[in-house]
């Protein structure tokens, strides 16, 4: 089979899973901070179940990229989204008992199905040629939007499906999580064959010497550092991603203080994640065409406008908090599909599996941070002071644009 109808192959069987993966991983994201607050007892530890699984997402990240760099792509996958179903099962059982802690452990390990959904996009570049390396990640970004924009609006079934099975009503969306994820799961163990990694190796697309296919993620952060693109790529993914986590995960509590409905929250959060997915194939285009230090300045100025907006809202639901939601998912997707590119494009096939791991312990490691920070900073200085906290932060991004520039990246 050519290249080109491998690569085709895998698009499609990557965008399949990223579907249902992204009813997995974001069937909850709307109830998360609630249940955290009503099992902890305290809004302040609201922001920690976010974190939670922000921060197990990194760690599955270093578990998926070692599977990843000695197996290939598909053992990886399909082993984070296996942690992701032990988490989901944690989830209910602590929310059951009333255990903050087994709850917080749950997070941690369903933060498997974030790394999961996370690392296929680079699974998609494998096989891809370098002038539309862009597109393909986005494509299977932009997959994610069909599973990530209903798995919000699930929270009237989750709701349906708790009373059913006797559980509290913020555990149910969960419930769902745990069969868009076991599907996930199925799929690329069935339909990733063969591995897209394996057969670039095989192919020596890259020029690989035998005998040094890949390379120990230990060694990633070396790489990353030593290549201005692929740094500049690492730090505006983990940024940007700063500052989606910290203002998203604490606007569902903003709401609920101006008693928006469960409903009315899912509906924002869904708008929200059209914003991170629904336009990738836009901006991977753009990142190609224009190239990706560019798209990640686009990125700053509309984060900085999304921050600013939320920082300007009332309590409860508003079309400008909607806007504001909107803005800061499409200001992450730019981040995201540029920074990914440009790390991609930087680092050699045998050294990609580590890196780009490394990249997602970064991205979950300051996103963790930020979630943490947040629900402290919204206890105690309020929604705005965080929206404006993370509006610094978006300006952080665009100074990275001329960091150590060479003409044409």
């Amino acid at each position: 089979m050519s290249t080109h109808a491998l690569q085709r192959r895998t698009i499609a069987t990557l965008a399949g899973s990223q579907v249902l993966g992204g009813v997995g991983v974001s069937a909850g994201a709307a109830v998360g901070a609630l249940l955290a607050a009503d099992v902890s007892g305290s809004e302040a530890w609201a922001g920690l179940g976010g974190t939670a699984q922000t921060l197990g997402g990194a760690l599955a990240a270093i578990v998926v990229a070692r599977i990843m760099a000695a197996k290939g792509r598909r053992p990886g996958l399909v082993a984070g989204y296996a942690l992701a179903i032990v988490g989901g099962l944690l989830i209910v059982a602590a929310s059951v008992i009333g255990s903050f802690a087994l709850l917080l452990l749950g997070f941690l390990f369903f933060g498997g199905a974030t790394a999961a959904n996370s690392q296929a996009r680079f699974a998609a570049t494998d096989l891809a040629d370098e002038v539309h390396r862009g597109r393909h990640l986005s494509i299977v970004v932009w997959a994610t939007t069909i599973g990530a924009v209903a798995g919000p609006n699930l929270t009237g079934p989750g709701r349906w499906v708790a009373e059913q099975l006797h559980l509290p009503v913020l555990v149910g969306p969960y419930v769902l999580s745990l069969l868009g994820v076991g599907l996930a799961a199925a799929v690329l163990g069935a339909a990733l064959r063969p591995d897209p990694l394996l057969t670039a190796r095989a192919r020596d697309v890259d020029h690989v010497e035998p005998g040094h296919e890949h390379e120990s993620p230990t060694n990633g952060w070396a790489t990353i550092t030593s290549r201005p693109d692929a740094l500049v790529g690492v730090l505006a993914m983990a940024l940007g991603h700063t500052v989606m986590v910290s203002v998203m995960i604490m606007t569902p509590l903003h709401m609920r203080h101006g008693h928006a409905s469960l409903e009315v929250i899912g509906v924002v959060i869904s708008l929200h994640v059209v914003g991170m997915y629904a336009f990738s194939p836009v901006t991977g285009w753009a990142v190609d065409r224009w190239g990706g230090r560019t798209i990640i300045g686009l990125g700053s100025a509309i984060l900085l406008t999304a921050s600013l907006l939320a920082a300007s809202t009332a309590e409860g639901h508003s079309a400008t908090l909607t806007t504001a939601l909107f803005l800061l998912g499409l200001g992450w997707s730019c981040t995201l599909i540029a920074g990914s590119t440009l790390l991609t494009a930087a680092i050699p096939l045998r050294q990609r599996p580590a890196a780009q791991g490394l990249a997602d312990v970064a991205m979950g490691l300051a996103g963790g941070g930020g979630g943490a920070l947040a629900g402290l900073v919204v206890g105690w200085w309020g929604y705005p002071a965080l929206a404006l906290l993370a509006g610094g932060t978006a300006l952080l991004v665009g100074l990275l644009v001329p960091l150590g520039s060479r003409r044409g990246c």
